[in-house]
């Protein structure tokens, strides 16, 4: 729970409003955010965004582009 709630919160930091962010380019972006205890060197960390952006595509808190690669952003 720890390791989605830092995931989470630093995606939700950079997520943009408008098509931005590629998967591999959000993957980089979070880095900076996230503990270094429970993601030490960033490891795992590409699981765990993974694992953020479909839930909160489910939701619907966040919306992906129909190009390709696709894009993610909030609606």
């Amino acid at each position: 729970a720890d390791k989605y709630q830092a995931m989470r919160a630093a995606f939700l930091k950079e997520i943009p409003s408008a098509p931005g962010y590629t998967v591999e380019q959000m993957g980089k972006a979070v880095l900076p955010h996230l503990p270094e205890a429970l993601f030490p060197n960033g490891e795992k960390s590409g699981w765990w965004l993974k694992c953020v952006q479909l839930d909160l595509e489910a939701k619907g808190i966040i919306k992906r582009d129909k190009s390709s690669p696709l894009r993610l952003f909030k609606p």
